[in-house]
């Protein structure tokens, strides 16, 4: 079994059907090394860019809904283009990066690929792609209704509540403070200690 046939094993299992083979040619234009990973907190996928090495790496994490890992996937391979195509001087999330990203993600925003409820935010996203989709409240929480059962959890966004409010998260009492850009600096109420959780984390309330 040759790489392609490998890596379409891999997008059956993870992509939107109507996405793989769009995908597929992405990579025979400019081939990479792709690894599925455990969850990672602080990020959804990774490109890796070694000068000493003829394929660059993207690895995108395995607990993603089919949409999300797409759009990750798309993310990732805009860097790829991007630095093949201006240079590793550019910014990482420049406007090459930006530009390439929005060209990559064109043929995929249309309702055969995402459902509707998660097409429309993302169309409006894409106007203007940020560096990390967690920043876009409205369409996290659209992709989020796609996590399978095991993945999906129970509550309230940590963006959906005030600050000051006493929330539970895995067991341990935080009071929120103030939002920073995709993440909220949070008062663990039993140590005073203070931390950064993201906004698309699932909490409970105290009553």
């Amino acid at each position: 079994m040759d790489s392609a046939q490998k890596l379409k094993l891999i997008f059956e299992k993870y992509l939107p059907t109507n996405s793989i083979d769009y995908c597929l040619e992405l990579w025979k234009r400019n081939p990479y090394n792709f690894s599925v990973t455990r969850a990672r907190k602080s990020k959804f996928g990774d490109f890796r860019w070694r000068k000493d090495r003829p394929l660059q790496t993207i690895t995108i994490n395995g607990d993603l809904n089919p949409y999300q890992f797409l759009i990750t996937l798309i993310h990732e391979v805009a860097h790829l283009h991007a630095f093949i195509r201006h240079g590793l001087k550019i910014s990482p999330h420049g406007k090459e990066w930006k530009n390439t990203f929005q060209e990559l993600m064109h043929p995929l925003l249309r309702k055969e690929v995402f459902p509707m409820d998660v097409l429309i935010p993302l169309s409006r996203h894409m106007r203007n792609p940020k560096a990390s989709s967690v920043g876009d409240l409205f369409l996290m929480k659209e992709l989020s209704k796609y996590n399978s059962p095991t993945e999906a959890k129970t509550g309230i966004f940590l963006a959906d509540i005030q600050p000051e409010r006493v929330f539970e998260l895995n067991g341990r009492k935080f009071r929120k403070k103030e939002t920073r850009r995709t993440r909220v600096l949070c008062e663990e109420i039993s140590t005073g200690k203070r931390y950064l959780i993201s906004l698309m984390a699932q909490v409970r309330l105290e009553s």
